[in-house]
């Protein structure tokens, strides 16, 4: 009797819905395998990327200028001696560094998209026109009290971060009067590559202004940043490219076309937490910095691994599909043919990843897309023997990945628009399922 039981049991509808949501869930083992494969190509996508990067240049921030003086501290010693108390003078060799009364720069990008395989990033060429003036000198010059200040000794230092970027040699000119910059490596005030520039027999301007200008070309890749290391800080960029992005503390006023784009920042030393002047001590300049990044408007990577994550919907629904069909119309479908269709819907996504890495992830999707429904429905046509039946089946898919599509495409209402949906169907799936007999055996 028992026995008997169990047997109208593993026949009944129930068991059959049982066994497909179990089915189901095992699927989900493939699928983790598939976002792991999308997660290791999209490493690797940007391990190479980075390996272009540093053959061109890395991504540039500048700095400054910022000029240093040294200043000569007296330091006075007594000793005591049997015949009285002498009076010994030493000088001590100090630094401090100046900020600019106004800094201006004018910086015009030309992107250049590079591949490397299959693989995609985008460097660029600048042409920076820095320039400003030092209005306040004569105001530090009780600087530290009254030491000895060695004006004619002063240096001017400019922060880059990879001076491999460099293309030809940074053109410095302060008061009229031109002067070399050399490559000077890192210091403790910039987190990355300075140049020197030293101002031999510097004198100051008479009128208080000391204005400076700069020129260079510099190579970068990815983003171009700036620290307003100014009192009064104008910073202009400009390029040929349609997706730009503006990273950092300050936002721009910006004007954005579909091939180009300018963008200009009005800093004020309240702005920011940057002294005006310094010793030797510890600044920290990288939560001041902003600029423009270039990015990629389609991250295929990143598409993938969101249209991964809707993977136990699209087995879920396509099996739910399959059960009903099987109640309604009394057609046995084996597990194995289950299990068959939910492989080829895993196989749509290792499909459209493969596809996406050559030639975009629209074009990708369709042909992917088109190519599992095909799959799909041609061995359904196969089960059912039915183009009604199987026309269904199809159009059913269809909405399926187009909505998956949609989806993807509306990042802020994805949540909602899916939500709203997901209740659509199991209202429908409610509503259909609502006169099934559960206890019943399979015939």
């Amino acid at each position: 009797m028992e026995t008997k039981k169990n047997q109208k049991f593993t026949q009944s509808i129930t068991f059959k819905a049982l066994t497909v949501v179990v089915l189901t869930l095992l699927l989900l083992i493939p699928k983790a395998m598939i976002t792991g494969l999308i997660e290791e190509r999209e490493k690797r996508s940007k391990e190479t990327v980075r390996a272009i990067n540093e053959k061109w240049s890395n991504a540039q921030t500048i700095c400054g200028p910022v000029i240093s003086v040294p200043y000569s501290v007296k330091i006075v010693e007594y000793e005591k001696s049997k015949t009285g108390t002498s009076e010994k003078v030493s000088y001590q060799r100090q630094w401090f560094s100046l900020m600019p009364s106004t800094l201006r720069i004018d910086a015009k990008l030309l992107p250049e998209p590079k591949h490397y395989g299959i693989y995609k990033t985008v460097l660029y060429k600048s042409e920076l026109d820095i320039s400003g003036s030092f209005d306040n000198l004569d105001e530090f010059e009780d600087y530290e009290g009254n030491n000895t200040k060695h004006w004619n000794e002063a240096y001017i230092t400019i922060g880059i971060t990879d001076l491999k970027g460099l293309v030809s040699n940074a053109e410095f000119s302060i008061n009229g009067k031109a002067y070399a910059a050399d490559a000077q490596g890192s210091n403790s005030w910039f987190e990355g590559n300075t140049l020197k520039i030293q101002l031999k027999n510097f004198q100051k301007s008479p009128n208080g202004k000391n204005e400076f200008r700069c020129t260079m070309t510099l190579n970068g890749s990815s983003d171009i940043n700036f620290i307003p290391v100014g009192r009064t800080t104008d910073v202009s960029v400009s390029g040929r490219w349609g997706a730009p992005s503006f990273i950092g503390n300050f936002s721009p006023e910006s004007e954005i076309g579909k091939v180009d784009f300018t963008a200009k920042w009005h800093i004020l030393h309240f702005n920011r937490n940057i002294p005006e002047a310094w010793d030797g001590t510890q600044i920290y300049f990288a939560d001041s910095q902003f600029g423009v990044q270039l990015i990629e408007t389609v991250d295929h990577y990143q598409q993938n691994l969101r249209s991964a994550k809707y993977a136990l919907m699209f087995i879920a629904l396509t099996f739910m599909v399959f059960f009903f069909v099987e109640v309604l119309t009394k057609k046995k479908i084996h597990i194995i043919q289950y299990l068959l269709v939910g492989i080829a819907l895993i196989l749509f996504y290792s499909l459209l990843l493969s596809i996406s890495e050559q030639i975009g992830f629209a074009l990708a999707y369709l042909i992917a897309s088109l190519a599992t429904i095909g799959l799909i429905s041609a061995y359904v046509y196969s089960i059912f023997k039915s183009s009604k039946q199987t026309s269904l089946f199809t159009l059913i898919l269809c909405i399926l990945y187009i909505f998956l599509y949609v989806i993807l495409q509306l990042e802020d209402l994805a949540l909602l628009i899916g939500s709203v949906v997901l209740f659509a169907i199991l209202g429908t799936i409610m509503f259909l399922s609502r006169k099934i007999n559960w206890y019943k055996d399979g015939e």
